[in-house]
């Protein structure tokens, strides 16, 4: 487990921010968006305190687990994972290419540090609330420290069904070492949420399904870990932490604007959003 200052959390959330635009520029394809947005929750995950993990064995048997839903976000893991080492910083430059580890979606069988191969959009709660429940029985049987298991998903991702089966599933089986992280920023591949299928009230569905919930916003790293002690408090119930995010976080022409949910920057557009990120870094560290 690495427990940083905040300011530490948010220069790593910085770092992996201007990985997630290198990878992408030299991809030529991928998705900034819904990456950008994530990056403040992933960083405080890994480097906050939050999970409990080793640096130098990410199959460790007494690991917390991890699972990015929304494969597509991949970058966003991907630029953790060098963060913590277990993937070299120039590596991540071979995104989306030929052979390569980091493919387009995580490959478990590929990357240490994958928990799971993601992409399908709406199956991570499944797998997480499963992986949940067979770690408290192996808690249970076996003694040791209780392990919990994250998942982030997407706000437009809980449009799908299977979803709302986990959720209910989670629930009956009083999964309190399971939390989900909803990545709220409002925006999807054809649009506003609330116009393609709208989701809403996420926080009323979630509680309606015997869920603790948990609103908080993705960019204030207070927040965020006033949210994470919340959920390690609570006891019979899983936690949904509802994250109300700005997709395209970090870079200002990215920002709000769904067109950037699957587009990687040209020349101009890296040169700028580079520029930005340096800005913002440079200002934390004054």
């Amino acid at each position: 487990m690495i427990e940083e200052s905040v300011d530490k959390i948010e220069a790593r959330a910085n770092n992996m921010r201007k990985n997630i635009i290198k990878m992408l520029k030299e991809a030529g394809s991928g998705h900034p968006g819904g990456s950008l947005s994530a990056a403040d929750i992933v960083a405080s995950l890994y480097f906050g305190g939050v999970m409990n993990y080793s640096e130098a064995d990410p199959q460790h048997p007494e690991r917390d687990y991890f699972i990015l839903s929304k494969g597509h976000a991949a970058p966003v893991l991907y630029a953790a994972l060098a963060e913590l080492g277990y993937v070299p910083e120039d590596e991540l430059l071979t995104l989306r290419k030929l052979h390569s580890r980091l493919q387009g979606h995580p490959d478990s069988k590929k990357l240490p540090g994958v928990e799971v191969s993601t992409g399908s959009l709406g199956q991570g709660l499944s797998i997480a609330a499963g992986v949940a429940l067979g770690v408290r029985i192996d808690q249970q049987r076996d003694g040791g420290p209780k392990r919990r298991v994250f998942t982030l998903l997407g706000d437009g991702e809980i449009e799908e069904g299977q979803v709302w089966e986990a959720a209910m599933f989670a629930a009956h089986k009083k999964l309190d070492n399971l939390c989900v992280i909803v990545d709220n920023n409002g925006l999807q591949i054809d649009g506003k949420i609330e116009d393609v299928m709208s989701p809403y009230p996420i926080v009323d569905k979630f509680k309606a399904f015997g869920w603790h919930v948990i609103e908080m916003d993705a960019h204030d790293f207070d927040s965020i870990e006033a949210a994470f002690n919340e959920a390690e408090s609570v006891s019979g119930q899983p936690v949904a932490i509802i994250q109300k995010s700005v997709k395209g976080k970090g870079v200002s022409f990215m920002e709000n604007n769904v067109s950037w949910h699957g587009s990687a920057p040209n020349d101009e557009q890296y040169e700028q959003a580079m520029g930005e990120l340096k800005a913002a870094l440079a200002a934390l560290e004054a």
